[in-house]
């Protein structure tokens, strides 16, 4: 009688099946990429340096990581400093925020007439005083928006920009810069026709909509309450009257 086979006890000792090797493969491509982009959010959260191309590169150098293929774009290095900025930053990051979008909302104010939204890091919360505040404004006459300065007796400087529009076209537009007190504010002056189709946004590689003065009011309202929580009942029976 032929003998039966049990496989109970047989042991694989091949090689792992295609399929597992390439999801590990995957799982240690991706664990890299974190890693590379919490390191560039450190290293922007330290204030050494501003710009995420310079971020990249530097973690990149430091960790030895030579295949740009592997390095995090904008978009994750921007959500790992902001994690970053919400687990370290505690009531002092909540107050310059609230300070930047104080100091956006004012300026949104002087530019009214020209349709003001606010962009960039100030916009997604990881701006610092020195990086101040970035704002669209859309004229066909950079003049105008000058004179508004030069009324209220303000130095400002001007000089034009590249921006990036779908369908991989590059367009300069007058950029106008002037200080709001301490903090830098930067005036990109853009076309009309731009309020329909803006230039991408340099993090996220989408249309650079921004944020309207309601919304950046809203914005102020939320960080107000992060600065002020709601007491818990524990605590609201043992607050002085």
């Amino acid at each position: 009688m032929a003998r039966k086979h049990s496989r109970k006890n047989q042991t694989h000792t091949g090689p792992a099946p295609a399929g597992k090797s390439r999801s590990r493969q995957a799982a240690g491509i991706a664990a890299l990429r974190q890693q590379l982009a919490y390191e560039a959010a450190r290293i922007m959260a330290d204030g050494q340096i501003g710009e995420f191309e310079h971020a990249r590169r530097k973690a990149a150098e430091r960790m030895a990581v030579t295949n740009k293929a592997l390095w995090p774009d904008n978009e994750e290095i921007e959500q790992r400093l902001l994690e970053q900025q919400r687990l370290f930053g505690g009531l002092a990051q909540q107050r310059e925020r609230h300070s930047l979008l104080e100091q956006a909302l004012a300026a949104m104010q002087l530019f009214d007439a020209y349709a003001p939204r606010l962009v960039g890091s100030a916009l997604a919360g990881t701006a610092t005083r020195a990086q101040g505040i970035t704002l669209q404004v859309f004229s066909e006459s950079t003049e105008d928006i000058i004179w508004l300065l030069i009324d209220r007796q303000m130095p400002w400087s001007a000089d034009q920009a590249s921006f990036r529009y779908a369908g991989n076209q590059r367009l300069d537009h007058p950029v106008v810069r002037f200080l709001a007190g301490e903090v830098p504010v930067r005036i990109d002056v853009l076309p009309y026709k731009a309020q329909r189709n803006p230039p991408l946004d340099p993090v996220s590689n989408r249309p650079r909509r921004g944020a309207s003065p309601n919304r950046v009011k809203q914005l102020l309202t939320e960080t107000e309450r992060n600065m002020n929580p709601p007491l818990d009942d524990h605590n609201r029976h043992q607050a002085p009257d």
